[in-house]
């Protein structure tokens, strides 16, 4: 069936890093944009990047750009999430999402930004 596993999630200081992955599989990952959301807690779900399915294209919202990098490794099936300069307001659920006519999410994993 299909899957997509968050994992990398935590607490980290402000100023740090952390990476999360997300691997994929029951679909052809290879076919798929890929894209991570996160939810604060108490708003709603919002994009914090994506990528199409050869990496060719990547858009960030102006809250995290230059800070983080969304990539993807298609025959691993796994895209990755690369946060530096991590700051309070970056606290949240952080969900993958597949899209290519049908649309797949992740569970979520908690990224918690807290000195």
């Amino acid at each position: 069936q299909v899957q997509l596993v968050e994992s990398g999630g935590g607490l980290v200081q402000p100023g740090g890093s952390l990476t999360l992955s997300c691997a994929a599989s029951g679909f052809r990952f290879s076919m798929y944009a890929m894209s991570w959301y996160r939810q604060p807690p108490g708003k709603e779900r919002e994009l914090v990047a994506q990528i199409t399915s050869t990496g060719a294209a990547i858009n960030y919202p102006d809250s995290v750009k230059g800070r983080f990098t969304i990539s993807r490794d298609n025959p691993k099936s796994t895209v990755y999430l690369q946060m530096n300069s991590l700051k309070p307001e970056d606290t949240a659920v952080y969900y993958c999402k597949a899209t290519w006519g049908n649309t797949y999410w992740g569970q979520g994993t908690q990224v918690t930004v807290s000195s």
